[in-house]
């Protein structure tokens, strides 16, 4: 597998890795309305890569630092 790095990627790309990435949660894509985490839609949560605004990295980084501040409260 290539880069997945924004600069490297069309948004058509960008899409299928997310597609491929997420299936593997074994739960599958079709008719889910959340991640594995109960984050939400995945192109809410991924719509910033998607549209090649924002890297996975940093999403999945904001995202674990919001959801272990719910686990601490």
């Amino acid at each position: 597998m290539g880069s997945i790095l924004i600069k490297d990627t069309t948004r058509e790309e960008r899409i299928r890795i997310l597609n491929r990435s997420l299936s593997q949660c074994g739960g599958g894509c079709e008719n889910c309305s959340s991640c594995w985490l109960g984050g939400g839609s995945i192109d809410g949560i991924y719509q910033d890569y998607i549209d090649g605004k924002r890297e996975i990295a940093d999403i999945n980084r904001d995202y674990s630092r919001r959801h272990a501040g719910l686990q601490k409260g």
